[in-house]
């Protein structure tokens, strides 16, 4: 059964969030006690109480437990480059005890990444690095617009190269007034290994909305191997 994977994007700023909340939302309506986790979030905002990414808020707001904001977010960082920022050494060792928290409370975890697949974490090491030593399963998110075709099938071979199963990809229309959609959907299709998910439409506020309708969750066939 699949426990936890991983949602990585072809860029930043392409709804790797709007997604994660839609596969936590399709989980929960099948009875699932589906959590989010987001272990470093970048571009957070010093606030009342305390430092809080809105990303990381969204994945609280749409899990089926309301963990505490630090269990979503162990690290969260001011800046919007990871490797810029004061990371600690033992920064994966901090995201695997967060990922085995949230196991231990869930039926299933949807770890959100940053930015695309090879985003540096420290200035040698890749974010991608983590999701390998963990052998989770990845799902892409494509932001629908201009270039989008190259930027899915390089990333998608990327996670194959790096040794791990693309689960599936979810494409997101991130520009309402893009020409020739279902061709491009259609292109990125045809040429990536994978099933694709769902996809989500040009929506306002989609933070806050339910999500689950555009997910198709039993195509979902991988399993964690540990």
């Amino acid at each position: 059964m699949l426990t936890h994977f991983f949602v990585t994007g072809t860029d930043a700023r392409v709804g790797k969030t709007i997604v994660t909340r839609a596969l936590l939302q399709a989980m929960a309506a099948q009875g699932k006690c589906a959590l989010g986790y987001k272990p470093v979030a970048t571009g957070s905002q010093e606030l009342a109480d305390g430092i809080r990414n809105k990303d990381a808020v969204t994945l609280q707001n749409s899990s089926t437990i309301s963990y505490p904001y630090e269990k979503i977010t162990p690290l969260a960082l001011l800046d919007e480059d990871i490797y810029v920022s004061d990371i600690p050494e033992n920064i994966f060792e901090i995201m695997t005890s967060g990922l085995n928290f949230m196991l231990e409370g869930g039926d299933a975890v949807v770890v959100e990444g940053c930015d695309g697949w090879k985003t540096l974490i420290t200035p040698n090491r890749f974010y991608s690095d983590w999701v390998r030593q963990q052998n989770i399963p990845v799902i892409l998110v494509v932001g629908i617009q201009e270039g989008c075709v190259s930027h899915a099938l390089l990333s998608a071979q990327a996670i194959i190269t790096d040794g791990l199963p693309l689960a599936g990809w979810v494409a997101n229309r991130i520009n309402p007034c893009l020409a020739h959609y279902q061709e491009t959907i259609d292109a990125i299709g045809n040429n990536i290994p994978a099933p694709l998910l769902g996809e989500i439409p040009y929506l306002p506020r989609a933070e806050s909305r339910d999500m689950a309708k555009y997910i198709d969750l039993s195509l979902l066939h991988v399993k964690n191997e540990q």
